[in-house]
């Protein structure tokens, strides 16, 4: 397998999930720059190709480790249990913290929220 096939890999991973590159050097924990030259083709450190790979649910030499639908559904589900934490730990300070029942609840309709409505644009923001 060739860098230039990895790249491509990449590229078109990067391309079905509508990262920018702001996001996925935020989701890979790298800089911009980093993340450009890489997307460019230049060379750069193997742990730079491990976090980018990684990040986009392939592995090492580029081939998928987590299906793309699975990869949304896990990021969803990330972002849904952030933004229900932030509500559930404001409304605890306020001694009106929500039930385990309510929780759940809210956190599936965020979760259908990053997948199919209003907060979908917002899935890969950081």
């Amino acid at each position: 397998m060739t860098r230039l096939h990895i790249l491509e890999k990449v590229k078109q991973r990067k391309e079905d999930i509508g990262l920018s590159i702001d996001s996925l050097s935020k989701l890979s924990q790298l800089g911009n720059r980093t993340v450009t030259r890489f997307l460019s083709g230049e060379d750069v450190k193997l742990s730079t190709l491990e976090k980018v790979t990684n990040s986009l649910g392939l592995d090492f030499s580029g081939n998928e480790v987590i299906d793309l639908n699975t990869l949304i559904d896990k990021r969803a589900s990330e972002k849904a249990l952030y933004i229900i934490s932030l509500v559930q730990d404001t409304s605890a300070l306020e001694m009106q913290g929500l039930e385990n029942d309510d929780i759940n609840t809210l956190f599936e309709e965020t979760k259908k929220q990053f997948l199919y409505g209003d907060y979908r644009k917002n899935l890969w923001a950081s």
